[in-house]
């Protein structure tokens, strides 16, 4: 039949969500600039810019579930390109945390007057929330790997518990990492090492919020009745991402906290 298409390729249709996220990321960034340098007007485009970013991102993400729920163009073949595309920007975001790590031990081994942490830095004690927050961590991985085996036996009921608990762990360690934070004893401008450490366990925490509105995405398509045992190639992204969230954190425990502490 003419028009009939002859390939498993998905061609994406035109869209103006490049376009929109690129004009949102540019007001973003003129809105930041405006407001470090104290214009009148700063925080409104600021303000704009970002409510612009996550209504591109809404609507984006938007068409890509009806693409691959209710279109059937995440066809076997495109989900194989999906995966490679997940694991290379998983591989950014392992060397984006590498720069923090290099920075840490860079500091820690070749200490500035011989001494680390560095005089009059009380750091924390890692086996009081950080060790809480560890085990928290480590209990999320256990309940988002038990949600996608109950998802690849179609058992919908022990995915949708499994994948909740994992959302309200995530939920339960931001709050403690905020606790923690506020009973923090220095400041971000005290030195190298509470820059290092507000950077590289505040860009976790990021990850950590990025991750739970994933996996919460995930569990309200769970709710409608997305996913099967054999297409679910959405949360399993997600499951990867926060894996990965994890294993970052136990590099942060033992290095920023315990060793370098």
């Amino acid at each position: 039949m003419s028009g009939t298409q002859q390939h498993p390729y998905h061609l994406v249709e035109p869209s103006p969500w490049p376009a929109a996220g690129a004009a949102a990321g540019f007001i973003s960034a003129l809105g930041g600039a405006m407001y470090m340098h104290d214009h009148s007007l700063g925080h409104w485009v600021l303000g704009a810019g970002l409510a612009l970013v996550i209504l591109t991102m809404f609507l984006w993400w938007r068409d890509v579930i009806r693409e691959a729920e209710y279109q059937g163009h995440h066809t076997p073949i495109v989900q194989i390109g999906m995966r490679y595309g997940m694991m290379l920007f998983i591989a950014s975001e392992v060397m984006f945390f590498v720069a923090f790590f290099w920075a840490f031990f860079d500091s820690a081994l070749f200490p500035v007057g011989g001494l680390w942490p560095p005089e009059g830095i009380e750091t924390f004690n890692p086996f009081d929330l950080p060790l809480i927050n560890t085990l928290v961590l480590l209990l999320s991985g256990c309940t988002v790997t038990w949600a996608h085996h109950a998802l690849q036996h179609d058992n919908r009921r022990d995915f949708i518990i499994g994948l909740s608990l994992t959302v309200a762990l995530g939920i339960l360690f931001t709050g403690l990492q905020a606790i923690e934070y506020s009973h923090a004893p220095f400041g971000f401008t005290d030195g190298i090492y509470p820059s290092v450490f507000f950077m590289a366990t505040g860009f976790h925490g990021f990850h950590v919020i990025v991750g739970t509105l994933f996996l919460l995405v995930c569990l309200l398509r769970g709710v409608r009745g997305h996913f099967t045992a054999d297409q679910h190639f959405g949360f399993e992204a997600a499951a990867w991402y926060w894996h990965f969230v994890d294993v970052v954190w136990l590099f942060l425990f033992v290095a920023v906290y315990w060793w370098g502490g």
